[in-house]
């Protein structure tokens, strides 16, 4: 029987999600894909699905999943793409159009190519011999980090004198997250700038529990760092971003924020923390993660092909 491609609806969520949960029990040895996360990424609203996703299905089966998505409006595209191992055929089906979409759209946007990234397990379902005779090479390494929780240990940190914790509790309060973010945030590798209103889609603001969200600051500086955390996953409490601004690093004040996390999630009966840190970050991050008790889980690959 061939295999049915279409694309893909806020409906076929559930279906995606199952896919993504097979794919990640190979990976990873465990399901860690949740529902809201493929739904969030389904209704962004720079996404036409018509054009910019794929599903293939072998009887009623998915067995591939493509999606793609333009942050830059430029030259720089990015894909997701999920195939079981028994599939690599349409897999290569789906990545051939995802590369023909993602040149479209770049010059769609004025741009005289396209650089093309795509994040993979280091171990992936996908052959990536599928990609090398395409062109892709790795261009980046990030570690997912875990973290075990204890109630009787992850207490509320104190502060030391002149620095100061507070939630996020206003929509001033989130104007400066994103401040924070947006600068804190803009010498690393793959940062596309996002204006407030997109940067509110990219956390998925809506649904976002913004208790779970705190601004550090000093005295001399005012805000001068961020953490966003979510409580959605099943797996485990997830650091989404933290960050810093250079004049005010060297104060203490990224692993005084990851404690005020570690104790909201040990106080709300979560045994596990963790985070993605980009493996070159120069701003010590992996350093002050591996201090701060966090261990490897996984390893992720950035992939980047030029097309032209």
């Amino acid at each position: 029987m061939p295999y049915l491609l279409r694309p893909a609806l806020v409906a076929d969520g559930p279906a995606i999600t199952e896919l993504l949960n097979t794919v990640d029990e190979i990976e990873i040895g465990r399901r860690e894909t949740d529902l809201p996360t493929v739904e969030a990424d389904l209704k962004r609203p720079d996404i036409d699905l018509v054009r910019d996703s794929w599903l293939a299905f072998d009887g009623d089966l998915l067995v591939a999943y493509g999606l793609l998505w333009d942050d830059s409006g430029s030259e720089r595209i990015d894909i997701d793409h999920y195939v079981l191992p028994d599939h690599q055929e349409v897999g290569a089906r789906l990545l051939d159009a995802m590369q023909t979409r993602a040149l479209e759209k770049a010059r769609a946007n004025g741009a005289a190519r396209a650089v093309v990234h795509l994040h993979l397990n280091t171990r992936p379902t996908l052959d990536t011999s599928l990609i090398e005779t395409r062109g892709w090479r790795v261009v980046r390494r990030y570690h997912v980090l875990r973290r075990a929780l204890d109630p009787a240990q992850d207490l509320v940190p104190e502060p030391p004198a002149g620095v100061r914790i507070r939630p996020c509790t206003t929509d001033a309060d989130r104007e400066s997250v994103h401040r924070l973010y947006q600068a804190s945030f803009a010498e690393h590798f793959d940062f596309q700038p996002r204006t407030y209103e997109q940067w509110l889609h990219d956390v998925d603001a809506a649904a976002l529990d913004w208790s779970l969200v705190w601004i550090a600051g000093t005295e001399e500086t005012g805000d001068a760092g961020f953490l966003i955390s979510r409580d959605d996953r099943a797996a485990m409490g997830w650091i989404r971003s933290i960050g810093v601004l250079r004049e005010a690093r060297g104060r203490g004040l990224g692993g005084l924020l990851l404690r005020h996390a570690f104790a909201a999630f040990a106080g709300r009966g979560r045994d596990t923390v963790g985070l993605g840190v980009d493996t070159a970050n120069a701003t010590g991050a992996p350093e002050l993660y591996g201090r701060s008790g966090m261990t490897l889980h996984y390893a992720v690959d950035t992939w980047e092909v030029m097309l032209d």
